[in-house]
């Protein structure tokens, strides 16, 4: 069954850097549309970064942009996230989605065919 797994969350102090890492199975991440979702305690969830399933274009989120970097390592159907600068704002659960037929991109979750179940980021000192 096709599925995304995501790893690399933790406790950091503000101003440190995180990589997260997402691993999909049974199905090739190298075509797919993809998107790291973000959701803060009490909040809904919000798409901050995300590569086109058109173009393979990045596309960022303003609260993360010159901060966070995304990136897919073809051929080993993995994609990453690079947190930078990471603000107590940053805190929440992290979220891969991916989606084989979405053309372009989309800031809804619930369009990515494939959820992962999270990993948690936590910024405190």
């Amino acid at each position: 069954q096709a599925h995304v797994v995501e790893s690399g969350g933790g406790l950091v102090q503000p101003g440190a850097s995180l990589t997260l890492s997402c691993t999909a199975y049974g199905f090739n991440l190298d075509i797919s549309a993809i998107a790291w979702f973000r959701q803060a305690p009490g909040k809904e969830r919000e798409g901050i970064a995300f590569i086109s399933g058109r173009d393979g274009s990045t596309s960022y989120d303003d609260s993360v942009k010159g901060r966070f970097t995304m990136w897919r390592e073809k051929g080993k159907n993995m994609v990453y996230l690079e947190m930078r600068s990471l603000k107590p704002e940053d805190v929440g659960a992290y979220y891969c989605a991916a989606s084989d037929t979405l053309w372009g991109v989309s800031y809804w979750w619930y369009e990515y065919q494939y959820q992962g179940q999270g990993t948690q980021v936590t910024v405190s000192s």
